[in-house]
């Protein structure tokens, strides 16, 4: 009788700890880690503060505990799509698998899947193990194509994983445009694209060398602002926006926050200049690429080429999306608004590849933001390309991805 209530409470217990950990997963996702605290997790399921601490007496653990909750279900649905028997069958299954969730959020359910942006704000400690889980979601992820039969094909897959988590991940952001009753065809939209990519059969990747300004490694002295902003992107990308503080920024460039403070009114503005000035240095490459000659695939290609190249190797690489959980509202809007207008020239150019010839009847818009989320996460793949010895390798091996698919025919 005693093990009978035991067990009761035990489940009691556990129910309790989801219902918290789901409520924390909502306000990280609207808000970030920073904004969410154990009082604004109490408010939200009619709860005081402190009884929370009896099932997390500190807010870090809160946030360890949501992380791993994603961690899980991430994982579950990775080793259940490569169970699949086949490439293509495996991630046709995990697309599957992520649309179903999606259209679970649309019906109400809530805190299911959290932005994993924020796990470098984490002490050393906390986040080694969450960056460790994350790893070997993308073996399981990589094992989708296959036992690699040397390291360049290992290379090809593990690149393969990576963009496709990518997208995964961003497609909740940008599938708010659609409606739930056409979830069935963005599933299969967004699988001929992973699976084939966007190039037609003929052509091969021939990237043109382009002109333009949105190299930093011009070897020209960079103004003070330009400091700022350099320090500020990669600073971001690696840490993540809470620890990027105006005090850590100062001390990287060995100057004082009245220094900042000259150039920035806080610290939320020198991130929305990080992002006006990674977009238009993407939006120069992509006019760039509009202006020469050739089929709108080869010029859809050097824009691609350039960009990978300038998140793979410039000081200056363009500022993740990752960081817009952390802005404010109307901060937020603002670099949506851009973020759309880049993709859409992205879509106008793959249309006209259609009409071309050099690019396969694809969905441009579902396509453009592939591509978007292939070129945001191309920062992560720095360590990667370094395994290269000729760059341009790790670039066309990269873009194969998006322009060749994640199928071998």
């Amino acid at each position: 009788m005693t093990m009978v209530k035991s067990n009761t409470a035990t489940k009691k217990f556990d129910k309790k700890r989801d219902v918290i950990i789901r409520a924390a997963s909502v306000l990280i996702n609207e808000q970030g880690v920073q904004a969410t605290t154990l009082a604004s997790v109490a408010k939200a399921i009619g709860l005081n503060a402190t009884s929370i601490t009896y099932y997390f007496s500190r807010k870090d653990k809160l946030v360890i505990a949501v992380y791993e909750a994603t961690l899980d279900l991430m994982e579950k649905m990775a080793r259940d799509a490569r169970a699949q028997s086949t490439p293509a069958e495996r991630l046709r299954h995990y697309i599957a698998e992520h649309v179903a969730l999606r259209k679970r959020i649309r019906g109400g359910e809530s805190g299911l899947l959290t932005a994993l942006s924020e796990i470098r704000t984490l002490d050393e400690g906390s986040q080694a193990g969450l960056l460790s889980r994350y790893r070997s979601i993308v073996n399981i992820v990589r094992e989708f194509f296959g036992k690699p039969i040397d390291d360049t094909q290992k290379a090809l897959y593990t690149v393969r994983a990576h963009v496709l988590l990518e997208a995964v991940m961003w497609w909740p952001a940008w599938s708010r445009r659609y409606s739930v009753l056409d979830f069935d065809r963005i599933e299969k939209r967004l699988f001929d694209v992973l699976a084939y990519g966007v190039s037609a059969a003929h052509n091969e990747w021939n990237p043109q060398k382009l002109s333009g300004d949105w190299r930093t490694d011009s070897g020209e002295a960079p103004s003070q602002n330009a400091e700022f902003l350099r320090a500020a992107t990669v600073t971001i990308n690696e840490r993540g926006y809470r620890s990027a503080s105006v005090n850590r920024i100062a001390e990287i460039l060995n100057v004082t926050k009245g220094s900042f403070y000259h150039h920035h009114d806080t610290k939320d503005d020198l991130v929305l200049a990080c992002f006006q000035q990674g977009y238009d240095r993407l939006s120069a490459a992509q006019m760039a690429g509009l202006s020469i000659d050739g089929d709108y695939a080869t010029r859809l290609s050097s824009v691609m080429a350039e960009l990978v190249d300038l998140q793979f190797h410039d000081k200056t690489p363009l500022l993740r999306t990752t960081a817009l959980q952390a802005l404010e509202s109307n901060y937020r809007f603002d670099v949506v608004m851009r973020y759309n207008h880049l993709a859409r020239r992205f879509a106008g150019m793959l249309i006209d590849g259609i009409a071309d010839g050099s690019v396969r009847p694809i969905d441009p818009l579902i396509a453009s933001q592939v591509l978007m989320s292939t070129l945001n996460g191309a920062y992560e793949g720095r360590r990667w390309a370094q395994r290269f010895s000729d760059p341009q390798e790790a670039i066309r091996v990269y873009a194969s991805t998006f322009f060749k698919g994640m199928i071998d025919n």
